[in-house]
């Protein structure tokens, strides 16, 4: 059973309520998700394939990321996140957009991380990921919405560039 903190619409912890995936979230309450854009010191972006058998498998992620376990920070889940998706071990994180996703009951916080890794050493998470790629930000930004799992992140590569 994953358990998470439950948060409200600015991100702060509503102590002694505690949310497990899975099960509704109450109205008013959200969850929190962070998400890492990987950018290598040659300008590429790191793009993970989702495993066919998830929700939209086969669709391709411009980020790592997943939900915050309870008592773990946004930073701590995204570098977590990183860690187990992609097996980059860093600290090179800047926090680059926080949205707050009311239909999803979602808060994501997004993360850029600066990376000079070998390009070839990324260790995709069994279940998780599929396959992946080293993109420029104009490929990326040409990715249409069949095959880019999460426009939102989009955005972010148009302000960062």
């Amino acid at each position: 059973m994953e358990l998470w903190d439950a948060y409200d619409a600015h991100l702060n912890v509503i102590a002694g309520q505690v949310l497990v995936r899975g099960e509704k979230i109450p109205k008013g309450v959200y969850h929190l998700v962070s998400e890492v854009i990987v950018r290598h010191q040659d300008g590429t972006y790191l793009l993970t394939q989702r495993d066919s058998r998830k929700n939209l498998g086969g669709m391709w992620e411009a980020s790592a990321g997943g939900s915050a376990l309870q008592g773990e920070s946004p930073l701590d889940c995204a570098k977590r996140e990183l860690r187990e998706e992609t097996g980059i071990v860093t600290d090179d994180f800047v926090e680059v957009g926080r949205v707050l996703h009311q239909r999803h009951q979602t808060y994501y916080v997004n993360y850029l991380c600066h990376t000079d890794v070998d390009k070839d050493s990324i260790v995709l998470q069994e279940g998780e990921t599929s396959a992946y790629k080293w993109v420029t930000a104009e490929e990326l930004r040409q990715m249409s919405r069949e095959e880019l799992a999460t426009q939102r992140i989009q955005n972010f590569i148009e302000e960062l560039s």
